[in-house]
């Protein structure tokens, strides 16, 4: 499986972290996010930017999954969930990182670097990658869920 992967300036750190544990678990990684806080600043990318890119990409079917950082993870999260077939969630322990793939085939998973330290980040990640979608009780929650894109992105 080919991962995305992308962080702003304030969760490089994590991000390479996270992107380092996925090689070493045999996953191909594409990053988008800058090469240094030096870069991040003098082209003004900022984590929205990196959030689109990502979350585009998802939707396109480049990648099955991906993981996006920033600070807290929120940003990301909200700038990846605006994308028309993308369901990002922000996980800071293992069960939520379970359930968003179990209960709501969520695509993205978002953290943030001022709030999770980073073996507990690799625990999450290894326990959202081995979680697929369930279906069952979900699937109907899920489909509304695509509906709703639908309804206001006419897109997906």
């Amino acid at each position: 499986m080919k991962i995305g992967i992308g962080a702003d300036d304030a969760a490089l750190e994590l991000k390479q972290t996270i992107a380092d544990h996925l090689k070493d678990l045999g996953y191909e990684v594409e990053d988008y996010s800058p090469a240094s806080k030096e870069e991040a600043e003098s082209s003004d990318i900022d984590y929205p930017d990196v959030a689109v890119a990502v979350a585009e990409a998802v939707a396109r079917g480049d990648h099955e999954r991906a993981i996006l950082c920033c600070g807290t993870g929120i940003g990301v999260n909200i700038t990846a969930n605006k994308v028309p077939g993308v369901r990002a969630a922000q996980c800071h322990d293992v069960y939520s990182a379970e359930r968003a793939r179990k209960s709501n085939n969520a695509q993205v998973l978002t953290m943030g670097q001022r709030v999770i330290g980073p073996e507990l980040a690799k625990t999450i990640v290894d326990a959202w990658l081995a979680s697929e979608f369930q279906g069952g009780s979900s699937a109907p929650k899920v489909a509304k869920m695509e509906e709703v894109d639908r309804r206001f992105h006419q897109t997906v």
